[in-house]
């Protein structure tokens, strides 16, 4: 078995536990309150800043040119396809310069940037790119389950064809098959750090799911 292989299955039942999550479930029928998803935009823009500055510096952690170049190009396309639909998003959602500005993250989108911060810090390229797999991996499950969905909110459908989108998916498999290629040149304590930073994060997703679902905020 893969290593990948490993991992997805070992993390089943926090994945399903997402995508059986009242805020998924609510975008693929539409029934998903906007001031949700708003929280949601507001959070995510704030991750997919810190997501960028880890896939850099799995850039600079490679040991040649050419996976240097491809962690890079995944940081550009972050930029370019994730932020710049959230940029659309935040337009048609009425979020102000203003409000962007004053936006202090959640708990659960600090916890979960610091976590691949630390995996990045801490450890190869091989903990870089097991700790962000599972958002790209997850999403591209969520898409590819509603690809083909019609649904009355044009920011949902819009959501949903963005990550059942083919070259989404052609990322995704680079990633993994990225994670099998370190897996079989480390070690057995590095494989099993890595397969932690991968678990970590699949639990993270579905707390991130909950954080806007919930509107959560800092108790304190």
């Amino acid at each position: 078995m893969l290593f990948s292989q490993l991992l997805r299955q070992e993390a089943d039942a926090m994945w399903q536990a997402s995508f059986d999550h009242p805020f998924v479930r609510g975008i693929a029928d539409g029934s998903l309150p906007l001031d949700r998803f708003r929280y949601y935009v507001l959070n995510d823009s704030y991750y997919l800043g810190e997501f960028a500055k880890v896939q850099a510096i799995g850039a600079a952690k490679s040991h040649n040119l050419h996976t240097s170049n491809r962690m890079a190009a995944h940081v550009q396309g972050t930029y370019n396809s994730e932020l710049a639909l959230h940029e659309t998003f935040v337009k048609r959602l009425g979020i102000t310069e203003e409000e962007r500005a004053a936006f202090k993250p959640a708990p659960a989108s600090y916890a979960y940037t610091s976590h691949l911060h630390r995996a990045a810090y801490n450890g190869h390229l091989g903990d870089i790119v097991a700790a962000l797999l599972p958002c790209y991996w997850l999403y591209f499950e969520i898409g590819e389950q509603l690809k083909g969905t019609v649904v009355s909110e044009p920011i949902y459908q819009d959501w949903i064809d963005a990550y059942g989108a083919e070259g989404f998916g052609e990322l995704v498999q680079e990633q993994i098959d990225r994670l099998d290629e370190i897996a079989d040149m480390v070690t057995e304590a590095d494989r099993e750090r890595m397969k932690q930073q991968f678990l970590i994060s699949s639990r993270y997703e579905w707390m991130f799911w909950q954080m806007a679902y919930t509107l959560e905020q800092w108790p304190v």
